[in-house]
């Protein structure tokens, strides 16, 4: 089966519908993940055996729900449509737009306590004191970041393993997002789900960073990379982020509060602070890519059957 009709109704679902409003798999998904850590994770365990119990976990869930995607989607009845509609529920290109405008548009008129609030719903860092470019920077590299995420490294492992490659990259991505931090509480147990996330992301975040540097400023974006991204914490965020800010021209990183603590990031990219204009640009260089991964797809796949 070709994977470029899927993939291109899958994507015009994302663009024009969104995520769905109501009853959102991902959504029931973090549910019964919360449930399983409350009654797994337990203070009284030791660190080995927690980290353990956190292995099990992901490979459980994971592997779950990916031989399940693999037999539906072969059971009489269901097929194709049935693929795309999952495929439509892994990617989050519209959502994330939607959540980056609800920032830039009160950033534009002047309204900080909105601005505030809708940047709370998008980062985890503390935003009562934020200024207009701190929102700014905190939108633009949500939008970098998780373009990755939501888009391109979804395509990516649909493409190499159909659609239980999608499902579990993006449940393991869901993973690292609730269980991946280096805290008291999720340090040990959430260690399988953090490296996971990481290994999956690996590829697809280099080929992301690629497609940011050749929509925008090209040489600029791979200097940025070349240079800052392994200050960065973590082995993908900083290419992504070097490469999106080199490519719009914008500095991000610089300090930011975490849970009542001032951190110091690596300064990523050149150029002024971003402003609520780049917010948006940010979001069109994502909307643009998924486009670009798309024809790309289709090329490769004509060239692999003889069509081309």
């Amino acid at each position: 089966m070709l994977l470029t009709p899927v993939i291109l109704c899958a994507l015009l679902l994302d663009f024009w519908l969104g995520e769905p409003r109501r009853a959102h798999p991902l959504v029931a998904f973090g549910r019964l993940s919360e449930w399983l850590e409350t009654r797994w994770n337990r203070p009284s365990g030791s660190d080995l055996q927690r980290k353990i119990l956190g292995v099990i976990a992901v490979t459980g869930l994971l592997g779950g729900f990916g031989l399940a995607a693999n037999f539906i989607i072969a059971a009489p009845g269901f097929g194709v449509s049935f693929e795309i509609l999952l495929l439509y529920l892994c990617l989050g290109g519209r959502s994330l737009g939607e959540h980056a405008e609800a920032i830039a548009a009160p950033l534009q008129q002047g309204d900080l306590e909105q601005a505030r609030r809708a940047t709370s719903y998008m980062v985890s860092r503390e935003t009562s004191q934020m200024s207009a470019p701190d929102m700014s920077k905190a939108a633009v590299e949500s939008v970098l970041e998780n373009g990755n995420d939501a888009l391109f490294a979804t395509l990516f492992w649909y493409c190499i393993g159909g659609l239980p490659g999608a499902i579990i990259h993006r449940l393991s991505n869901t993973l690292d997002a609730m269980w991946g931090y280096r805290t008291e509480r999720f340090t040990h147990f959430g260690w399988a789900a953090a490296r996971l996330d990481d290994l999956l992301a690996w590829i697809p975040a280099r080929l992301c960073a690629i497609t940011y540097a050749l929509l925008g400023s090209t040489r600029n974006a791979l200097r940025c990379w070349r240079t800052q991204a392994a200050a960065y914490p973590g082995p993908n965020g900083g290419a992504v982020m070097a490469a999106g800010a080199g490519a719009l021209g914008v500095q991000l990183g610089g300090s930011a509060i975490y849970h009542g603590k001032t951190k110091q990031r690596p300064l990523l990219g050149s150029g002024p602070d971003p402003q609520a204009k780049d917010i948006r640009r940010s979001v069109a260089m994502v909307q643009h890519g998924a486009w670009w991964w798309l024809g790309l797809i289709f090329l490769l796949e004509a060239l692999l059957s003889g069509y081309l």
